[in-house]
């Protein structure tokens, strides 16, 4: 019989993709959307199915569980996360569900570690202790959040602005990450696994910023921002004082050099290698 796996949080950068990639199998994907609307661009994608999901509501929580296999579980960096998880992880044990990937991050198994990997920490533990087989990918930051959040200001002006210094930091291509939630989807060999999952190098940003020039034929710099300066931005723009604090002290740990490593798990588990930053700003050239 042909298997269903809901995805939660299917519009956002990563969620998208693996909808993307899991519509070319022979699965019904549920994509798990907020809005509607936002999901309509999936509608296209084969053996896809949209559905409201409210993660605060357990009536829409019902529905979008019913006859529901696995499990793609992603919430978004909000300040009731905790709260949204534990309520997924509840109705997927109501409802049956036989078996839970979860997108945490790169991290969270550290001690005492940062605020970020704390709280994916603690969704990570509602997964193991739901008695529903399970497994565990920690994805290093996104190379396609530089297209979400830093794409208008190199367009504009040719650079781009974080508070990280010289710190490397081993970026990965959400692609890819889809790539290793479909073969964890389709084999029972990684049950109860925890996965890091990093690009194949740690850059610099002013390497990236080079390579963004290469790409893309112009000059494209990277301003190192100080931190009050960051943190003033990301409250202009409404994101929650806890919420662009705990990412302050990623940007601190990117800047000490905490986020270079590098793992061989994207190869090890599709039998490729992950996208290089060179191959992403080819890819993604017109954005900036």
């Amino acid at each position: 019989m042909r298997q269903t796996i809901l995805v939660t949080g299917a519009t956002g950068t990563v969620g998208h993709e693996i909808v993307k990639q899991l519509s070319m199998q022979d699965v019904t994907v549920r994509a798990g959307v907020h809005s509607i609307i936002k999901g309509e661009n999936m509608r296209r994608l084969p053996g896809v199915e949209i559905v409201e999901v409210d993660f605060n509501d357990p009536g829409s929580l019902h529905a979008a569980f019913t006859h529901v296999d696995k499990l793609v579980l992603i919430t978004p960096l909000s300040e009731n996360q905790l709260e949204m998880a534990r309520n997924l992880v509840e109705e997927a044990k109501k409802q049956g569900v036989n078996y839970i990937v979860r997108l945490s991050a790169l991290g969270a198994g550290a001690e005492p570690g940062i605020q970020l990997g704390r709280w994916h920490r603690e969704m990570e533990r509602y997964v193991e202790e739901s008695g529903i087989p399970y497994t565990i990918l920690r994805p290093a930051g996104f190379m396609q959040n530089l297209v979400n959040y830093s794409s208008t200001s190199i367009k504009r002006e040719g650079k781009f602005y974080m508070p990280v210094g010289e710190g490397r930091v081993s970026y990965i291509d959400t692609r890819d990450i889809a790539a290793v939630v479909e073969e964890v989807l389709l084999s029972d060999k990684h049950h109860g696994k925890v996965y890091e999952l990093t690009g194949p190098e740690a850059l610099s940003h002013q390497e990236m910023a080079a390579l963004l020039g290469e790409a893309t034929g112009k000059q494209v710099d990277f301003v190192d921002v100080p931190e009050e300066a960051a943190l003033q931005a990301m409250l202009k723009h409404h994101t929650p004082a806890p919420i662009a604090e705990a990412i302050l002290e990623l940007y601190a740990a990117y800047k000490a050099g905490k986020s270079a490593a590098v793992t061989d798990t994207v190869q090890e588990i599709t039998g490729r290698s992950p996208r290089s930053f060179r191959q992403f700003a080819s890819d993604y050239q017109e954005c900036f």
